[in-house]
């Protein structure tokens, strides 16, 4: 069964903060079938339901601050994505100090452990995303991403982004490889960033990715994210990265 594919639409961030329902029905016009959110900017989650109802497509995952998943907030977070059916909370970030040396990487490690067992009991998933300095390595040799893999249980989704971990300095597809099952859900997006590379455009060896994916990944999702200020729209551009994608049998 083919691997859907969906949007972060941190991609088209410009476009959602001024119309987010608009931008929403743009992107499943181009033919995506799924949108990861980065904010909601304001909309009620029913106006956000019903978008999606209306365009006959789902939200299998937001970005949802570290700050948005504390014990204080937790309830009213899940109960706004619940809402619309979004059951996975991936954090996109979190403060340096709390993953720059192994002690502290093994620390938050375990508070995102506690975490899964919140999020299990409401119903819903998390997981980390992954940006270039979590693949390289800290003061004992290991990297933030092998820690949280190493000491997170199975359920702790590991979010790798193709770009951000060539970025690292990491090899293309090991970052998978090395937790399987745990890519729930997978970045797509090229690399390198200079001069705003569209899918299938840079150095990223596709092949080798998708395989990864479906062959120990435990993939359910593919999330395009384009960042880069180029030549097109933004738009444009994720129009161009899901049309490169199909041509690659996606």
């Amino acid at each position: 069964m083919a691997i859907p594919i969906g949007l972060q639409l941190y991609s088209v961030r410009k476009d959602a903060e001024a119309d987010l329902l608009g931008t929403i029905s743009k992107v499943a016009e181009q033919g995506y079938v799924g949108v990861e959110f980065a904010g909601t900017f304001g909309v009620s989650a029913s106006d956000i339901q019903r978008r999606l109802e209306e365009c006959g497509i789902t939200s299998p995952s937001a970005h949802v601050g570290w700050d948005r998943l504390s014990d204080e907030n937790l309830k009213e977070t899940t109960d706004f994505y619940g809402e619309f059916g979004c059951k996975g909370m991936v954090i996109p970030w979190m403060p340096e100090s709390k993953r720059n040396t192994d002690a502290a990487a093994r620390e938050t490690a375990s508070e995102l452990t506690e975490l899964v067992a919140k999020v299990a009991e409401l119903g819903f998933w998390t997981g980390f995303h992954a940006h270039d300095g979590d693949m390289k390595p800290l003061d004992q040799g290991r990297s933030a991403w092998d820690i949280f893999g190493t000491y997170t249980p199975k359920e702790f989704a590991l979010q790798y982004d193709t770009g951000n971990g060539l970025s690292g300095g990491a090899d293309p597809v090991a970052p998978i490889l090395a937790f399987p099952g745990r890519g729930r859900t997978v970045h797509l997006k090229e690399y390198p960033f200079e001069g705003a590379p569209i899918i299938g455009e840079g150095e990223v060896p596709w092949a080798k990715v998708f395989d990864a994916c479906e062959s120990v990944g435990g993939t359910e999702w593919y999330i395009v994210e384009y960042e880069a200020e180029g030549p097109f729209s933004a738009l444009d551009a994720v129009a161009k990265c899901l049309a490169n994608l199909r041509e690659m049998g996606k």
